[in-house]
Formats: structure tokens, sequence, C-alpha cells
């Protein structure tokens, strides 16, 4: 294994993270996602990228003024256990701290990862009512996920909901 960096994704990368993240959907894992939306996202989007190819990426999704999600967090098979899903998780709580946020969410299956990195698993209410209520006006299929909502659920089967204290 050679050396990686971590860096803001560009536009340029959108076809490398869908590359990523289409294995993940083929097994039902990560739920895919259309070019248009990633290329709008682009800017909540780092990639972990080694010798000009992407092994990582993720993105950080601000919900509300104090809080954000980590999501489509992707390392690639040849790179797992080499630091990467670290070093990007790493990267978001920084930009998410330059921010202003103080919590952050992450809908996962990989419990063991976000725990070692200070994540614990949630209830249900982690919002007070008035937020809660700004917040199911989100059309944001994540935010509804955060929220809990009926209408996600087939999607978050397995799923655990974590959340940390920057």
């Amino acid at each position: 294994m050679t050396a990686f960096t971590v860096r803001a994704a560009r536009t340029s990368d959108v076809r490398g993270i869908l590359g990523l993240l289409d294995p993940w959907v083929q097994r039902r894992i990560l739920l895919g996602k259309d070019v248009v939306t990633v290329y709008e996202a682009v800017q909540e989007f780092v990639v972990a990228e080694s010798d000009g190819e992407l092994i990582g990426c993720g993105a950080l999704h601000v919900m509300w003024e104090d809080l954000g999600e980590i999501r489509t967090l992707i390392v690639a098979d040849g790179w797992l256990h080499h630091g990467v899903g670290g070093a990007v998780v790493a990267h978001l709580e920084e930009k998410a701290r330059a921010l202003g946020l103080s919590r952050l969410f992450c809908l996962t299956f990989e419990v063991d990862f976000f725990s070692r990195r200070g994540f614990a698993p949630i209830g249900e209410q982690v919002v007070d009512p008035d937020v809660y209520s700004q917040l199911l006006r989100s059309p944001d299929e994540g935010v509804a996920e955060f929220l809990d909502l009926a209408h996600v659920k087939p999607n978050t089967l397995g799923n655990t909901r974590m959340l940390k204290q920057l």
C-alpha cells in the first residue's frame, strides 16, 4: 500500500465517487445515488486518493444549526483496514467543527468502526419538539432516516442510528 491523501471533492471526482458506491449498492448495503444528486452535493464530499485513484469518500450533510450527518462513507475493498475510513471521518469532523456543528449523526452497519470514533447508538428523540417539527419539512431522505420516520424504515433495516458530540 502506498500513502493516501484526503481532500475536498471536485466535480471531476463525481464519476469516481459513483464507481466507489456501485459495489456497495449491488450488495444492497448502501442506496444508489443519481449522478445529478452527487454533482449537486459535491461540495459536501471529501475523497481519499492514492496515486491519482479514488480509494474512499464520505460526505458531511448539514441538518440543523448544530447537527450534521456523515453519509456515503465508502472505502475501496483493497483499502479496507488501512486507515482510509478513519482519515475520511476525521476530515469530515474537522469540516463539521469549522461549520460550527457540535453533533454528528450517522446511519450505519459499521457500529464498531463508528463506536471507536466516539459515536454511540441513539434512541428516537434527540432533538427538541420545535426542531423536530422543522426537520419534518425537509425533503432529504437522510433527515427522514435521522428522525426514524416510518416511510424510510425499509431502507434502514439492520442499520444503527448513531450520534457523536464534537
